[in-house]
């Protein structure tokens, strides 16, 4: 065991940890880790009501454009008391998870080697940035196309209509009906927006929204102020969608968690690299498999719809391509060293330079006679034999090519002249 790993295991008065040492460690950190979240928890009850404002914006928006109403139904009391808790209790162990990281950070990082150390210090800021990117992807990007898409196929593809009889429109834009009817209580008006000067009994429709506007008197009954009550109207044919309040918090939880999970597959592809398990070439030459297995997870973590499946397959085999390209940047023995970044440079650099030095020097001679042999110096004397491969560069060899033969420099003997006064003798 190291050196510095034994002074991180021992106790305070310098000797070595045992197994009961480890249990009250352990439980001293658990302890720790409850300390932020639960009062969080607390601090995050009153708000809860805004968080759940933040996650109910993206379905509102998708009903408007749909022309709904953007409403959700609680089906007892005690439901949005319910929905509240739980958000401020997983927003509480969220925004706590750091402080909960760190401290099982502390309890096994006396067990670890130095070099083991810097992996988990490249691991987990990694998993944390690839986390929110992922939460912000679904929130700003997927989701509100995701919701409007699934809108969409409760819509009534065509609308039945009939012909107008007897009605007109005054100067105001009011919809009146002829005949004896035409009085002033069955005229209701057809207005984009709230009229300006708004009287107890006041309707108007709303045919964006297809909702029916009554302006009436506050609760309290002092006749200043009104307030306006809204009625959906379905138009003939239509399926009326009203969503409830904890299915729509569930359901954005679950793509929460699965989004979280798949953008985690950089680190694992990392993490198997270092393993020894996988090699960025066979990433490489399995990228059709991987974009299949990109597709069938895609399926399973998203609603039913070609268009969902679609928004999370391209960020998935985009996760895939970054997998790669981190292991080359950052494989074990560099990770080890502690030399990722300047590894990296090191290999932009080196690649950069080879792309300069790889070119042909045109007026370099020796590029347009590639048959030229280089240039060798002088070869050893001695006898050579027989049996095995001739000796590169002498004369001979040079007569059995073509080429001519290269004179010994002055004052040495060639291999050929000692052989041949050998033969002398």
């Amino acid at each position: 065991m190291p050196l510095d790993q034994q002074q991180d295991l021992r106790t305070p008065d310098g000797s070595l940890m045992s197994f009961g040492d480890h249990l009250d460690e352990l439980r001293r950190r658990l302890i720790l880790g409850l300390v932020v979240p639960l009062p969080l928890m607390i601090i995050l009850f009153p708000f809860a009501s805004d968080i759940r404002g933040v996650l109910t914006r993206p379905v509102f928006g998708a009903l408007r454009s749909e022309g709904l109403p953007a409403q959700l139904q609680a089906m007892n009391p005690a439901e949005t008391l319910a929905t509240d808790l739980k958000l401020s209790i997983i927003f509480a162990l969220v925004l706590g998870f750091p402080w909960i990281l760190w401290q099982a950070w502390k309890f096994i990082e006396p067990g670890l080697y130095r070099q083991e150390r810097r992996f988990v210090h490249l691991l987990i800021p990694g998993s944390i940035v690839l986390t929110l990117s992922g939460l912000a992807l679904l929130y700003f990007g997927m989701l509100p196309l995701m919701l409007r898409v699934l809108i969409a196929f409760g819509m009534p593809g065509d609308v039945v209509t009939y012909p107008a009889s007897g009605t007109g429109v005054d100067e105001a834009g009011a919809a009146v009906v002829s005949g004896e009817a035409s009085d002033e209580a069955s005229r209701i008006m057809v207005l984009e927006e709230r009229p300006p000067d708004l009287e107890p009994g006041t309707m108007w429709i709303t045919p964006d929204s297809d909702e029916l506007n009554i302006a009436v008197p506050t609760r309290d009954g002092s006749g200043e102020e009104l307030r306006v009550l809204m009625i959906p109207m379905v138009p003939e044919g239509m399926v009326l969608q009203q969503y409830r309040l904890r299915e729509y918090i569930n359901f954005i939880l679950i793509l929460m968690v699965g989004i979280s999970i798949a953008f985690q597959m950089p680190l694992v592809i990392l993490l198997m690299g270092w393993l020894g398990l996988i090699r960025p070439e066979v990433l490489e030459r399995n990228r059709r498999y991987a974009l299949l297995g990109c597709g069938v997870v895609s399926a399973v973590i998203t609603p039913a719809d070609i268009v969902s499946m679609i928004l999370m397959l391209v960020p998935l085999y985009a996760l895939y391509e970054l997998g790669i390209l981190l292991l080359k940047v950052a494989p074990a023995d560099r990770v080890a060293r502690g030399a990722v970044f300047s590894g990296a440079v090191e290999d932009v650099l080196g690649r950069f330079e080879d792309g300069e030095d790889g070119g042909e020097d045109p007026d370099d001679p020796s590029d347009d006679d590639p048959g030229t042999p280089p240039e060798t110096g002088p070869q050893p004397s001695g006898p050579r034999d027989p049996s095995g491969p001739p000796a590169p560069g002498n004369a001979r060899d040079a007569d059995d090519e073509g080429i001519p033969p290269r004179r010994a420099p002055e004052g040495t003997i060639s291999h050929d002249e000692e052989t041949d006064g050998e033969a002398d003798r």
